[in-house]
């Protein structure tokens, strides 16, 4: 037991005495939960959801019996107003001032929609109430042309802008309210003929903050990467360099080297972890809390799983440098295509195949929903069942064709 002990020890001398080694394992990690906290930590707060929207209203001179631009504008401006306090309100609004040409207006509001500073313009036309009013009065006659766009109501949009798609959605069915409203206002809308629906939650309702989503996937991230440079260029570099034939001349074995090099893996991991969630905790908030027995035991299963894909690795490469490049190859695709830092239910299928297999995946899922983060769509057995798989075709692997001294 000594002597792996010392193996241990050995190896957490070398990982934080080295400065690049250091960076990598503990600064990196922080580094990247900081920038996407700062960046995307707003997500998932209620009342964070903004859109800066234009609205003119020509319709100011109504001669129908129901003012309807009106009744739009003012319930726009409504959807400005913060509905709870310290909240941001749905719709930052933008109309013309006191006196201001609503021409000129329109077409600032346009070049703003056009740089990305809107994300939609409503135009309300002249004439708007009272069109609306002849489509309820057939025996009123108007020479204007039904299908005239100039007294439709215009919704300006960027097309390819993800923000001006949203609130130009989220204004269709506010106004799809409003068509619903002038329907009961007019007469023509029977409650009873209706379609009957109703709302009913599924799960409990929680509010599930990036940063509570973001802290595990980065604890794994941690882990993968320490693993899968660290052990392979502890090993190889050690044997380019006829370091482990010094050690098998001493009565220390190789599995008892193993299990110090693990337990000393193992600590960095623990290091890790600590770290990231005071920082998480402190730093940003984050409410997850880690201290039950499913967190632990899945944050340990990953790093058995890490650790004996750098095993894998150290037992494929012939050098080290090959061990590294390997690494790098491999690091990118199972790190980002396996939900460590966003949700990939939406990627295309092709892609799906390789978040399928890819064991960091399961892990993934395992943590978060043993924090009550999310749900999951996967099944305990294959959650656990996939890294136990990975973890004994690793370890078979590397068992056969690991060399423990260099080629002569």
């Amino acid at each position: 037991m000594t002597g792996i002990l010392l193996v241990a020890r050995t190896h957490l001398f070398t990982a934080f005495r080295e400065r690049i080694t250091l960076f990598w394992v503990l600064i990196f990690p922080i580094f990247i939960f900081t920038i996407l906290a700062l960046i995307f930590g707003r997500i998932g707060q209620e009342g964070e959801i903004n859109f800066s929207v234009g609205l003119v209203n020509f319709d100011t001179e109504a001669t129908a019996a129901w003012e309807f631009g009106t009744m739009i504008e003012e319930l726009f401006e409504e959807l400005g107003a913060p509905q709870i306090e310290g909240k941001e309100p749905l719709f930052t609004l933008s109309q013309p001032e006191g006196g201001e040409d609503p021409e000129a207006f329109v077409a600032r509001e346009q070049e703003a929609l056009r740089r990305g500073q809107r994300a939609a313009v409503i135009v309300i036309p002249e004439g708007f109430s009272r069109r609306i009013e002849q489509r309820f009065a057939p025996a009123v006659v108007s020479t204007d042309s039904p299908s005239s766009t100039s007294e439709a109501l215009t919704i300006h949009y960027s097309e390819g802008n993800p923000s001006s798609e949203i609130a130009t959605g989220i204004i269709e069915q506010i106004l799809a309210g409003v068509d619903r409203e002038i329907l009961k206002r007019t007469g023509r809308f029977d409650e009873e003929a209706a379609v009957p629906t109703e709302t009913v939650w599924v799960g409990e309702a929680s509010e599930i903050r990036y940063v509570d989503f973001l802290l595990p996937g980065i604890i794994l991230m941690a882990f993968f990467t320490s693993c899968l440079f660290g052990i392979p260029a502890t090993i190889l570099f050690s044997r380019d360099q006829k370091v482990l034939r010094r050690y098998w001349v001493t009565p220390l074995s190789v599995p008892r080297y193993l299990a110090g090099l693990s337990i000393g893996h193992i600590v960095v991991g623990l290091i890790q972890c600590v770290l990231l969630i005071l920082l998480g905790k402190y730093g940003f908030g984050a409410s997850v809390s880690f201290v039950a027995l499913q967190p632990v035991a899945f944050l340990l299963l990953a790093q058995i799983t890490f650790m004996a894909f750098g095993f894998l690795i150290a037992s494929i490469a012939k050098t080290a440098n090959s061990g590294m490049a390997i690494a790098n190859v491999i690091n990118m695709p199972m790190m980002f295509l396996s939900g460590l830092f966003f949700p990939v239910a939406g990627l295309p299928l092709f892609l799906k195949a390789i978040v399928y297999a890819n064991p960091v995946s399961y892990l993934a899922e395992g943590v978060r929903t043993s924090l009550g983060i999310e749900a999951g769509i996967f099944s305990t057995p294959l959650v656990v069942g996939i890294p136990l798989a990975w973890i004994a075709l690793s370890i078979g692997v590397a068992s056969r064709k690991l060399r423990w001294d260099v080629e002569r």
